[in-house]
């Protein structure tokens, strides 16, 4: 059995279209979201499609670009309808994975897929390598400021417990820990610390 699946955009003019090549291609069944835009992650009618198709069906599309988010998306649709025994076409590129000519697309179309993923991670290594040389730093805001540091150290060697102190900062016991050794100048405060842990 043919399915088939349309997407129109709010702003596209195009769904008769799809509906008319859909049809004239054999489609028994026709789902489509309208108002959906590409990048969209629900996608109902597209899901409807998907739990319609049994093995040796084939999911139909106008064109690539109605079914897929991205790349990797359509990449993933793929595997995922050939682990199943499921066909894909794609009547404007003229994409059937029944033929050998269509499944070796979808392995280039997958290769490409892993390159953008590559590029991806290689860009966000190279910006976190320059954020650094600039100064930046990553992560998260520290929780205790220096002042709070300091004012925490000094009510400790006053003698006030760390738990009363972590209370009173509102941070955590742990949090606590981790700051006052690396801010602490004197050996008291890490003696009070490490009697504390033990």
């Amino acid at each position: 059995m043919l399915v088939g699946y349309a997407r129109v955009a709010a702003a596209d003019r195009n769904a008769a279209i799809q509906q008319a090549a859909l049809t004239a291609a054999g489609c028994e069944r026709i789902f489509a979201d309208e108002g959906v835009s590409g990048g969209a992650i629900k996608r109902p009618a597209l899901e409807k499609a998907l739990a319609a198709l049994n093995t040796g069906d084939v999911l139909v599309v106008w064109r690539l670009d109605r079914l897929g988010r991205s790349l990797s998306h359509l990449v993933q649709l793929a595997k995922l309808l050939g682990g199943g025994g499921i066909g894909f076409k794609s009547l404007s590129e003229s994409i059937d994975t029944a033929a050998a000519s269509g499944r070796q697309f979808f392995c280039i179309m997958g290769a490409l897929a892993d390159f953008e993923r590559s590029l991806i991670i290689e860009r966000t290594r190279a910006g976190m390598v320059a954020a650094r040389q600039r100064g930046a730093k990553a992560g998260r805001k520290p929780k205790l400021t220096p002042e709070q540091i300091e004012y925490a150290r000094k009510l400790i060697d006053a003698g006030e417990g760390p738990r009363e102190v972590a209370k009173t900062l509102g941070v955590g016991l742990a949090t606590l820990y981790r700051r006052i050794p690396a801010a602490a100048s004197n050996r008291n405060t890490l003696d009070l610390f490490s009697a504390v842990v033990q």
